[in-house]
């Protein structure tokens, strides 16, 4: 599983999180507040 392109939706209290590898196969959808966001990415 290589993550090639992320997007990232900005709200003001959820954020979506979603990843697809080179096929184009989802591999990461999510939803997180605010507070979680850099945790995730580190």
């Amino acid at each position: 599983m290589e993550i090639t392109t992320v997007g990232i939706d900005l709200a003001k209290s959820i954020f979506q999180v979603h990843a697809v590898d080179a096929a184009g196969h989802v591999v990461v959808r999510k939803a997180l507040r605010r507070a979680q966001v850099v945790p995730f990415f580190a």
